[in-house]
């Protein structure tokens, strides 16, 4: 099913008819994280540990979802099960198997080859190419270069087109920062035996959901036509209706699927070690500050910036891309959080950018305009080794660490931190591999 955003231009000037979601007004705000959970729920038939927590901020949720489902299921230069292979391939880099069992399943249903689940051997020699940047950009992304570049696209029966190297760069880099969220939100960890992510029956604060029956569409449109009508349940009742939905998503996507994939030859895909996905697993995070001078050069945003640079180049090559991704920077940016201010006795914009640019500081970029002492007053240390951690190394979190950084942090508080995480790294990688695309097209 296609969820069509409110702003999506169709022929005649008349809404997608498979799906219509009546605008919000304002008094609907209170309702706003339900009605995404919903259309999540129609999307995927079921309600994914990551949309969840992201459902805390749901103004960021709407763009998160709308870039998302343009990403993985709108056309593109990629076809859809590539896309798929892309995002196991980069969720694999840093050992998510929650992301990773998430697009096995996904992979399989838009037609793509089991064969391929076997490992990086036994895909096309033209994904298989795409392991050395996939590799660079989720440890050190200031080591690509037009040379990368090149060699993707010498032509050869596999190379690849610059729109598709554009489109397979910001899958890539999507998903390398959502390992970092899924990881630093505690997602990886809430799995269950078989691999599936647990639905876990906390949501955002004390939330009303309309019934959602197994027919998702129709209740969706039953909710727009009769709003005012639609009797809401208590948080009690929500957790018996969220768990009933999920045993009838599972038991009808184990009527379609088997738990386990099964091979031509009975072997089982989806292996237990994710490393068959990956080239060169001792490759990892190193600081940027102890890397050769020789080898590295600080990236200056003065220089090339996503506002200047970034945006028109992706948006050309990939068209709206470019737009939906800006409307994630913008979103994230304009998320209020202001007890997390107050109690390091700043302005919130002060205490978010220094977030950010110690991010980007991590992986060699800087900006002229700011004071980079400002960060050791602004982030105590506990918050500064989960960012790294988060950001860097995210396959070596834990569930205390999640638990410990910042008690005083309300989870909404929490996730915020991770949502500022997730975008200033992909933002980051996006910078290194489009100023290396650019350099590529004016060499």
């Amino acid at each position: 099913m296609i969820l069509c955003p409110q702003s999506t231009e169709h022929p005649r000037g008349k809404q997608c008819q498979r799906l219509q979601v009546a605008k919000m007004s304002a008094s609907d705000k209170e309702r706003t994280p339900q009605l995404l959970f919903v259309k999540a729920l129609a999307s995927r038939g079921r309600l994914e540990a990551i949309t969840q927590q992201m459902g805390y901020h749901p103004q960021y949720l709407d763009s998160f979802l709308r870039m998302q489902h343009y990403l993985l299921h709108m056309d593109g230069p990629l076809p859809f099960d590539l896309r798929h292979y892309i995002a196991i391939m980069a969720a694999a880099r840093h050992r998510c198997r929650y992301l990773v069992n998430l697009h096995v399943l996904q992979f399989l249903r838009v037609g793509g080859d089991p064969q391929w689940l076997r490992g990086l051997d036994c895909i096309p020699p033209k994904l298989r190419k795409l392991s050395e940047i996939n590799k660079i950009l989720a440890h050190r992304p200031w080591l690509v270069g037009k040379e990368h570049i090149e060699k993707l696209l010498k032509i050869s029966e596999q190379s690849w087109s610059l729109a598709e190297l554009v489109h397979a760069v910001v899958l890539l880099a999507h998903y390398h920062a959502l390992a970092s969220f899924a990881f630093g939100c505690g997602c990886e960890q809430d799995m269950c035996p078989e691999g599936r992510g647990l639905l876990k029956l906390t949501v955002p604060g004390s939330l009303c959901f309309c019934e959602v029956g197994s027919s998702c569409s129709q209740d969706l449109l039953h909710l727009n036509r009769k709003r005012s009508l639609d009797s809401c349940v208590e948080l009690e009742s929500l957790r018996e209706r969220i768990h009933r939905l999920q045993v009838e998503s599972e038991t009808r996507e184990e009527m379609r699927l088997p738990e386990r994939e099964e091979g031509f030859d009975g072997e089982i895909l989806g292996p237990a070690d994710l490393s068959c996905y990956v080239q060169d697993s001792n490759f990892g995070y190193q600081d940027f500050a102890q890397c050769d001078e020789n080898q590295t050069q600080i990236f200056r945003v003065q220089d090339y910036s996503w506002e200047d640079h970034g945006f028109s180049l992706v948006n050309r090559l990939y068209s709206d891309i470019g737009y939906l991704l800006d409307e994630k920077f913008r979103k994230v940016d304009g998320l209020q959080s202001c007890a997390m201010a107050k109690r390091q006795g700043c302005e919130h914009a002060t205490f978010k950018r220094g977030i950010w640019n110690y991010i980007h500081c991590m992986f060699g970029i800087r900006y002229d305009d700011y004071d980079y002492t400002e960060v050791n007053h602004l982030l105590e240390r506990i918050l500064k080794l989960y960012i790294k951690t988060v950001t860097c190394s995210p396959e070596k979190m834990n569930p205390e660490m999640f638990e410990r950084f910042w008690k005083q942090f309300k989870h909404s508080e929490k996730v915020h931190v991770n949502l500022l995480i997730l975008e200033a790294r992909l933002q980051a990688e996006l910078l290194y591999a489009l100023r290396a695309i650019t350099h590529y097209m004016v060499s």
